[in-house]
């Protein structure tokens, strides 16, 4: 059983019709980056719970989390109700092994995510850790629409302050500008994604750590391996870390 903590909405932002993000004030254990918790609400006499990535950096004193409405949702769609000072209740132990801690040193990290599975990519950004391990750092994230691209300042920023990172944004469903247009996996067979990264293919010391989508997660995970990359585990380290982001 979680051990449930009271927390409180501090602030939220509409990205989209869709998509937004809460900011929660409660008192629960350290995380490491990458790392989920889960949000709680009573919905009809029930608590309704479901696991959620934190945004923030451990070290921040608020709690970010980046969410899509989806119709009719059980706890989303409540969850887009909450206004300024709310209640909500918030697993207290944070969970998950999708951390820098599993990813072997390499010369060339690549974060690739789509749709809100950006999350603990930007908590681990924020940390700021990887910026001593890696000599590079690129940040993927895949929608399907220019208007889901969201924390673009703050990532714009980074890339001003961090010559070693680089943030691609990836639209599959129209074509705009300042962005790649497809699909992750296209674009990494094809050579596109490479190039537009300044390498003529990918190093091979690399690792991957990949979020989203399950589909996307196994197809980019399997046309990988076929590149010679391995799936990194921690009896047998490799190149490719994963978490399925439903």
């Amino acid at each position: 059983m979680a051990n449930w903590v009271n927390g409180k909405v501090v602030e939220k932002l509409w990205w989209t019709p869709s998509l937004f993000s809460i900011k929660v004030a409660a008192d629960i254990d350290p995380f490491n980056a990458g790392q989920f918790t889960k949000l709680a609400l009573p919905v009809e006499d029930k608590k309704v719970s479901r696991a959620y990535s934190f945004v923030n950096a451990p070290q921040d004193p608020l709690l970010e989390f980046f969410l899509i409405e989806v119709p009719d949702g059980q706890l989303s769609s409540p969850l887009a109700s909450l206004d300024i000072g709310d209640d909500i209740l918030v697993a207290g132990k944070p969970s998950g092994f999708f951390t820098l801690d599993e990813v072997p040193d390499a010369s060339v990290l690549w974060m690739l995510s789509t749709g809100t599975a950006i999350g603990p990519f930007l908590s681990m950004l924020g940390e700021g850790k990887l910026w001593k391990r890696f000599d590079k750092v690129v940040l993927v994230n895949g929608v399907r629409h220019v208007q889901d691209l969201c924390y673009q300042e703050m990532l714009l920023d980074t890339e001003k302050i961090f010559k070693q990172f680089q943030y691609v944004p990836l639209v599959s469903r129209e074509q705009a500008d300042n962005t790649l247009c497809g699909r992750v996996t296209n674009l990494l067979e094809n050579g596109e994604l490479c190039q537009h990264c300044g390498f003529d293919e990918l190093p091979a010391d690399s690792q991957f750590m990949l979020c989203g989508n399950p589909q996307m997660v196994k197809d980019t995970s399997a046309l990988l391996q076929t590149m010679g990359f391995s799936r990194n585990r921690r009896a047998n380290p490799g190149h490719i870390t994963v978490e399925q982001y439903w």
